[in-house]
């Protein structure tokens, strides 16, 4: 069996343990065992072949780590509208009780909101913000 043949059944199997188990790092590897491949293919030694892979699977990483780190800070759970389709939506609240809830009809439910703090408990229409088990937490819209 030739050297590039080893290398592409290796690259395949990291990719499939990369859709088991959902981390993108196997599929960095994945890239640095083709680009042994290709050295293979390119009539490199087995020292050449290796020293390729590590390097292009270590800067493949290297990349991917800088590239999540670009992003920024996360939203935690019940603020993050990727993961919460109400958050943004706008409901009305037609006044505020003595605690600072209100009792508001929302998606054929009756729910509790709270405001953010700094919002002034005003009828009107409010924006949801977080969710926090079924309390919304809202902000003048």
């Amino acid at each position: 069996m030739q050297a590039s043949t080893i290398w592409w059944i290796f690259a395949g199997l990291t990719i499939a343990a990369e859709l088991l188990s959902g981390t993108i790092y196997l599929l960095m590897i994945s890239v640095g065992l083709a680009a042994g491949a290709i050295a293979a293919h390119w009539g490199l030694d087995w020292p050449g072949q290796i020293s390729t892979a590590a390097v292009v699977g270590t800067l493949c990483i290297l990349l991917g780590r800088r590239i999540r780190s670009a992003r920024g800070p996360r939203l935690p759970a019940a603020a993050n509208p990727d993961l919460n389709l109400d958050i943004g939506e706008i409901v009305h609240v037609a006044e505020w009780g003595a605690d600072g809830t209100a009792r508001i009809p929302y998606r054929g439910s009756t729910w509790t909101a709270a405001l953010r703090p700094g919002t002034l408990p005003t009828a009107g229409s409010f924006r949801i913000v977080e969710i926090h088990g079924n309390r919304l937490l809202v902000d003048k819209a």
